[in-house]
């Protein structure tokens, strides 16, 4: 199955995901990060999503207090791909925009996803259109 990164249809197969994976032992760091980020020129529009306990969520949390905004095509490498060197690239070439606290992005680098949040994210790149 291969669906277009955040779609409807993509969105509902990552919940049905999440869900099925039950409790990710999430890093203690990670646990309370929130972040909004808003996707751009996807076929959809902008999209808001948000990392909520480093795990991705359809629409933004009130309480985020940092927004990213980025492309579509740096969002698929960075939260699909996981291509770490993506995030740096982007925000020193001016792709990521950063809005509020910038403190929380310098946070989530230095985290380590657990084994479980690392085998979700496998299943989630199994399912994402390239």
């Amino acid at each position: 199955m291969s669906l277009k990164f955040l779609s409807e249809d993509w969105f509902t197969k990552v919940a049905e995901l999440k869900a099925a994976a039950g409790d990710l032992e999430v890093p203690a760091a990670m646990h309370d990060l929130v972040i909004n980020i808003t996707v751009n020129g996807t076929d959809f529009g902008d999209v808001d999503i948000c990392l909520n306990a480093g795990m991705i969520e359809k629409g933004h949390h009130d309480s985020a207090p940092t927004k990213m905004i980025l492309p579509v095509d740096l969002a698929h490498r960075l939260f699909i791909d996981n291509d770490q060197s993506a995030g740096m690239q982007g925000f020193m070439s001016g792709q990521i925009k950063i809005e509020g606290d910038m403190s929380k992005l310098m946070a989530m680098q230095t985290v380590q996803p657990s084994a479980d949040q690392k085998a979700l994210q496998k299943q989630i790149l199994e399912i994402t259109a390239a």
